[in-house]
């Protein structure tokens, strides 16, 4: 990358500094896509005369409101909502609803921005957004939680249809909220549109695999990492961060695959089996009891709990960071790194700092960033959305073969592409390059709009 063109992205970057203050976690985001495109600017000039990357990190409409809902002894809270429409080059926005106290406009803006790039990457028809709210689901009961879907979708619902914008879930959003929102939006509107939502249960327009999606995409991506360098997930040792979604049905698939994970975590602590997660077990205690990860200790004699532990402490071959963003720093990277770690797929979005990142290619390990080793979910969404618009019911296997194949494809795209642009092995580059390619190239078919 020449120094002007080191200049004009500094530049570009200066001023999403300038026009988005105190948004740290979107700030890290867009810098991570620029590092990867100068070498683009190079080959497609024109990207940079109509001012594609400006126009990228801009969301097309954002939207803040609040949301005022009553708990179950009749006292009024007031949360703060967002939904983030980033992009919609190649389709109707796509992406989860975030219920998590964190929540601000520079989480929604950061992981708004990576789901155009992921969109993209899994080659469906769909543009990136996302959304969320500072509300916080622990804790709370059933009723409280549909009297604030209810009132979060009284004001949600119009920006929203199938060919318009369609959530999904995230971090506090599942099935249950999933169906208090669908079920306002269909009250509201009067319209059965199943395709407005992702994530819904089989009964009322679900897709099969969906829930297993984004962890089963993660450990295919990691398992094709492997085998172009010769090797296979079989007799590894792997650890986990996390105990949702994202992290049981990784712990579901590489165990499937002959590799043994040995720890998994929550906000609370670490886990640590030496003999393997007891995958039923872990299920039981977080899926039908919704109890924290400390329980598992009380079934299983050969495991210990580390209250507030670091599981990048534990020794592995393999890291699969599921749990939530910037989890995993530069001085975490070298522990993994000096005690034998050779890969890192990431379950969870941009859960690997900076630093960390580069302790992770300086080592030379296989190292697959979030947008494109979990884009399963949003892949698995996209197939969802075209389950509604046939009225079908696809077969569990198939839509695991559906997925598998598009994350093969999403595998060859990335390490393709860094090789045509001069970084082998790096999937960073390749990542962020094929999926700005695609969403570039849409972006000047259509003009200046």
């Amino acid at each position: 990358m020449s120094s002007y063109l080191n200049e004009k992205l500094e530049s570009i970057y200066q001023e999403v500094l300038h026009r988005n203050p105190g948004e740290t976690e979107f700030h890290q985001a867009v810098r991570e896509v620029l590092e990867s495109l100068g070498p683009v600017l190079v080959k497609y000039p024109e990207f940079a005369d109509q001012k594609i990357i400006q126009r990228l990190c801009e969301p097309e409409r954002q939207v803040i409101f609040r949301v005022p809902w009553q708990d179950d002894r009749g006292q009024i809270h007031i949360n703060r909502a967002f939904r983030v429409e980033f992009n919609s080059a190649l389709g109707p926005y796509k992406g989860g609803m975030r219920f998590h106290p964190s929540v601000y406009l520079g989480i929604i803006k950061f992981l708004g921005f990576e789901q155009i790039f992921k969109n993209a990457l899994t080659g469906m028809p769909i543009g990136g957004g996302k959304g969320g709210s500072d509300f916080d689901p622990k804790g709370k009961s059933d009723g409280e939680i549909m009297r604030f879907c209810q009132s979060m979708m009284t004001e949600l619902y119009r920006y929203l249809g199938e060919y318009t914008d369609v959530p999904a879930g995230d971090i506090g959003v599942g099935q249950r909220e999933i169906g208090y929102l669908f079920g306002q939006y269909k009250r509201i509107t009067n319209r059965y549109e199943s395709g407005v939502f992702t994530g819904k249960g089989l009964d009322w327009g679900g897709s099969r695999a969906r829930k297993e999606a984004t962890g089963y995409g993660t450990v295919f991506f990691l398992d094709e990492m492997f085998k172009v360098r010769g090797d296979s997930l079989e007799g590894k040792t792997c650890v986990v961060s996390g105990s949702g979604n994202v992290a049981i049905y990784a712990i579901e698939k590489i165990t499937s695959l002959g590799a043994k994970v040995v720890a998994c975590s929550d906000s609370n602590g670490v886990i640590v089996d030496k003999d393997g997660i007891d995958l039923a077990l872990l299920k039981q205690i977080k899926e039908v009891e919704r109890r924290r990860i400390s329980a598992y200790v009380q079934e299983k004699k050969s495991a210990t709990y580390m209250e507030g532990g670091n599981i990048w402490t534990v020794p592995c071959q393999i890291a699969l960071p599921c749990a939530t963003q910037n989890e995993l720093n530069g001085k975490d990277a070298k522990i993994l790194v000096d005690q034998g770690c050779i890969a890192v797929a990431e379950g969870a979005n941009m859960p690997t700092t900076p630093e960390g990142i580069h302790v992770f290619q300086r080592a030379g390990i296989a190292y697959a960033p979030g947008k494109a080793a979990n884009a399963g979910g949003v892949a698995t969404s996209a197939l969802e959305m075209q389950q509604n618009a046939s009225r079908d019911l696809w077969s569990f296997e198939y839509t695991e073969k559906r997925l598998q194949e598009i994350m093969v494809d999403i595998h060859r795209n990335c390490y393709e592409t860094a090789e045509e642009f001069g970084a082998s092995g790096n999937y960073v580059v390749g990542a962020n390059i094929g999926g700005f390619l695609k969403v570039a190239s849409a972006m000047v078919a259509m003009g200046v709009i």
